[in-house]
């Protein structure tokens, strides 16, 4: 399966965790969980639920409501989505921390260990220091080479880079039960810690 159709499986068993839903309520609560970066289209939804049905993950639910004749299908998660959901979140690989994967898994934390969270965390955090160690490097090196507006698309992304590792650093100290600006042993201190 591509990385996209495991995020968007991922994300359709986590929101059919929740409760079960139609395909309209399904797209718009995965593009709010997305963000507007992301945007995904009917066209990426329904092969994933169809495929999602023939390997016995959801099931699929007819509803009439009084205000329509027409029925509509509900999609509910099976037993066998319910524990792959919990193997899919239990994951603490390079995926997991990944751009594509990281936001959904973030979205559903409360269905997870508080250890794979940190893992999880952790992995994210190690991965942006070292993109933007990388980032950092290149811009020293093309400063004087690139004209003031890529200059300060670099900029922009080295301090959105700096800003998440800080963000994660406060989550990862919130999941250890530290306060803010209390750094455990087990933690290293690097300059974004801060």
């Amino acid at each position: 399966m591509t990385r996209r159709g495991e995020t968007i499986e991922l994300a359709v068993l986590g929101l059919l965790h929740e409760a079960p839903m139609h395909g309209y309520e399904l797209r718009k609560r995965l593009n709010l969980m997305l963000g507007w970066g992301r945007v995904l289209s009917y066209g990426s939804l329904y092969p994933a639920l169809k495929k999602m049905l023939r390997t016995g993950l959801i099931e699929e639910l007819t509803t009439t409501t009084p205000a329509s004749r027409r029925p509509r299908i509900v999609y509910q998660v099976t037993d066998a989505g319910t524990e792959e959901f919990s193997r899919l979140m239990s994951e603490v690989g390079p995926t997991a921390w990944e751009d594509d994967n990281f936001d959904i898994r973030f979205a559903f934390f409360s269905s997870t260990d508080m250890e794979i969270r940190l893992r999880v965390l952790e992995g994210r955090r190690t991965r942006l220091q070292e993109r933007l160690a990388r980032v950092q490097q290149d811009l020293e090196r093309t400063q004087a080479e690139v004209d003031r507006y890529a200059g300060e698309l670099q900029r922009h992304g080295v301090e959105s880079v700096e800003r998440e590792v800080r963000w994660l650093s406060d989550l990862i100290r919130a999941e250890r039960g530290e306060s803010p600006g209390q750094i455990s042993s087990s933690s290293p201190v690097t300059s974004t810690d801060q």
